[in-house]
């Protein structure tokens, strides 16, 4: 099943699989590692469209909802 990043719930795990996004955010998330085929667990997100933590790696990043909302993730529980 493929969702976007706001819709996977703290501790839950997923697959890159696309980012809907202009030149711009493609290159912001590459830096922080997010890219295609990239492995992330969600950690954390804020009520009220706050930012989300993940782990990419043995790293942790907190990104915007309006970007999270724009990363596909195919969804593993």
């Amino acid at each position: 099943m493929t969702i976007d990043l706001t819709r996977m719930r703290q501790g839950e795990r997923g697959k890159v699989v696309d980012i809907q996004g202009g030149w711009g955010l493609l290159r912001k998330m590459e830096t922080l590692g997010i890219k295609q085929g990239t492995e992330i667990v969600k950690v954390s997100s804020q009520l009220m469209r706050g930012p989300i933590t993940i782990r990419v790696g043995n790293t942790q990043v907190a990104i915007g909802f309006g970007m999270a909302r724009r990363i596909m993730v195919e969804h593993k529980k």
